[in-house]
């Protein structure tokens, strides 16, 4: 059968996350800039010098963190047991629409981020709904 589904999927996802999490460890700044215009950065950068240092801190683990989530989806690309697949696809749907439902109830309070959270809901859903489908495709050779 070549690639299996679950494969592309796990590669795709990882290479979002590895890519992601790069670039919040070393160009934060830029894509503050990039995604929300300059003041809105300087803004999300802190006022003082010490909550500089503990949002760029606080930031690089959270990219560090991302990108080692990446390299684990990547491990589990190459698990071919099928339960395991379905156990984890499940997993990452309920990880997804829990970011979503975060921002809805959370991002949106915030007043330099308010604009910004229905992008990042319907991508949250974007990739839920690449896990959706490969429910779906083998819960449809399940029962065929």
């Amino acid at each position: 059968m070549g690639l299996s589904m679950f494969f592309v999927i796990c590669i795709l996802h990882s290479s979002i996350a590895i890519t992601s999490g790069s670039y919040i460890m070393f160009y934060l700044n830029e894509i503050y800039i990039f995604g929300h215009g300059v003041e809105t950065a300087q803004n999300l950068s802190g006022s003082t010098p010490n909550d500089q240092l503990l949002i760029q801190t606080s930031n690089s683990f959270i990219g560090l963190l991302l990108f080692v989530v990446g390299f684990l989806v990547f491990m589990v690309a190459f698990i071919d047991n099928k339960q395991f697949q379905s156990f984890f696809t499940k997993g990452c749907v309920l990880l997804h629409l829990s970011m979503a439902l975060w921002r809805v109830n959370f991002e949106r309070r915030l007043e330099d981020l308010a604009w910004d959270w229905p992008r990042q809901v319907v991508g949250d859903f974007l990739l839920a709904l690449s896990w959706v489908f490969f429910l779906l495709y083998t819960w449809k050779d399940k029962y065929d």
